[in-house]
């Protein structure tokens, strides 16, 4: 059996890193970790290949050369998804459909010989046995939630890792809480289930074998979803693994916002190697929160507990949303406010949606506000339902958030005043590699002669030089993502 696993075009957006990508000459910030789960599934006699459509282009040859294709993809993949489900159609190619989008949204797509739904360890050996005997079903799906700690070794070895700005593993999947406008709970469930540490640890050797170093994405929905594991087992672990390899890798992971009122569990983080997190800070409005039900968020200053990440060693990355039924004009400004006042340099503003089989879209369906398919991009400017905000209001409104807090002065401000309070760790600090040399000198020249902010840059690279030399690869990293940000928001 010859298998082809494809993973569609992701549009530009803020999570593409486009723009930034150019710079470090890679060709995706992260790989589809999810196919390459699946292909470690499949039968070992099998012939597999991998085309990430963001890295390769896919030509009908691979197509044709395959008995099956595998596709999956996410929300803001459905048109590239679409696409490669009508060009396989053509060449007389049977589909096998999974993965978030399909979960969700699978009686959307037409052309779909197989869809293999929910949670690969549960469905796809019931495909794979059905095929086996020459009778596959059309859909596979399943209400549970399998245990992950028989999950194989993700197969990185398909992929040319050198065209991806960071690889990507699980530790766990669910989150314990249930946001509204998440579809997190119905993909994975509320409570999180945990590999192994052997699990963990064996992924982590794997990828240093391939020969991997820098960032690796740690996907998970929540990764301190269980505190209580990851304290005792896990991070004692990864420490003594990263100390005895000497830290070839740094973590990103995403997290909420009360890893501030876990000093111990910040600090083992810190030290594990972990530097970047993201956290849906989502409002400031209090009415917001509750509205959605981001309990989390609410009985704490927001400011002051991301300031406590960043004075941690994290590099502090936010969600943010307008759109919500108790926004009134003011948020505009109040999140712009936040914004500065946080130093969240990376922050991703978005337009509330509902995306399928959420309660949000739920509500929304049963008051006969829902619009149009989630597009899945967060900061395209789309929405799916009816505001309750006049809507030529909150359009205006969100632009002018998005303008303001990537216009040039705004962004390089902030820049400073999260270096003044991010406290570097002693493993981060690094002579620069000859490839890291190669992209400042292409950054100076695009940044700094080329780019109209370049009297901002250039104000930024001295005072950080001079105020914070151990941070400077810090605040360059965030000069070059500022203009991939200013080219998102140009789209709007």
């Amino acid at each position: 059996m010859n298998v082809l696993l494809v993973y569609p075009k992701i549009p530009s957006t803020f999570w593409s890193f486009e723009s930034a990508l150019n710079f470090i000459s890679k060709k995706s910030a992260e790989p589809p970790l999810g196919l390459i789960t699946v292909a470690a599934m499949l039968p070992k006699e099998w012939n597999l290949k991998l085309i990430d459509m963001n890295v390769t282009e896919l030509k009908d040859k691979d197509i044709l050369w395959a008995d099956y294709v595998f596709l999956s993809g996410m929300s803001v993949q459905i048109n590239s998804f679409r696409d490669v489900i009508r060009r396989c159609n053509i060449l007389n190619r049977k589909v096998v459909a999974g993965g978030p989008l399909a979960t969700t949204q699978y009686q959307d797509f037409l052309g779909v010989d197989h869809f293999v739904l929910n949670e690969a360890e549960i469905t796809l050996p019931l495909f794979l046995e059905d095929l086996k005997n020459g009778n596959p079903k059309p859909i596979y799906f399943t209400p549970d939630f399998p245990v992950i700690t028989e999950t194989p070794l993700p197969m990185w070895e398909l992929l040319d890792i050198k065209k991806y700005a960071s690889m990507s593993m699980q530790y766990s999947r669910g989150c314990p809480y249930d946001c509204e406008f998440c579809s997190i709970t119905i993909l994975n469930g509320r409570k999180p289930r945990t590999k192994t540490t052997e699990q963990f640890i064996g992924e982590l050797n794997r990828l240093y074998e391939l020969g991997w170093r820098g960032p690796i994405s740690v996907v998970d929905d929540n990764f301190i979803g269980n505190k209580i594991k990851l304290k005792k087992e896990i991070l004692p672990a990864l420490i003594d693994w990263m100390k005895e390899k000497k830290y070839p890798f740094n973590f990103i992971t995403e997290v909420s916002i009360n890893l501030a009122d876990d000093e111990e569990l910040s600090d083992m983080l810190a030290e594990a190697g972990f530097n970047s997190i993201f956290v849906g800070i989502e409002s400031p409005s209090l009415s917001s929160l509750e509205e959605c039900g981001k309990d989390q968020n609410l009985k704490r200053d927001m400011v002051d507990s991301v300031r406590k990440l960043q004075e941690k060693g994290f590099i502090v990355s936010g969600g943010f949303i307008v759109g919500f039924d108790s926004d009134t004009e003011t948020i505009f400004d109040e999140q712009i406010e936040f914004i500065k006042e946080s130093g969240i340099v990376s922050a991703m503003v978005g337009l509330l949606n509902a995306p399928t089989g959420t309660k949000l879209f739920t509500r929304m369906k049963n008051e006969k506000r829902l619009l149009e398919s989630f597009s899945g991009n967060n900061m395209d400017g789309s929405i799916n339902f009816i505001p309750k905000m006049n809507y030529s209001d909150l359009m205006r409104g969100y632009v002018k958030i998005l303008k303001t807090i990537y216009e040039d002065k705004a962004y390089y401000l902030r820049v400073k005043k999260f270096l003044s309070a991010y406290k570097m760790p002693e493993w981060g600090i690094k002579f620069p590699s000859p490839s890291e040399i190669k992209t400042f000198l292409k950054l100076i020249w695009k940044l700094g002669f080329v780019d109209k902010g370049k009297l901002y840059f250039w104000k930024l690279l001295f005072f950080s030089l001079i105020n914070y030399p151990k941070k400077f690869v810090v605040a360059m990293t965030f000069a070059v993502y500022g203009f991939h940000f200013r080219q998102v928001v140009k789209t709007i």
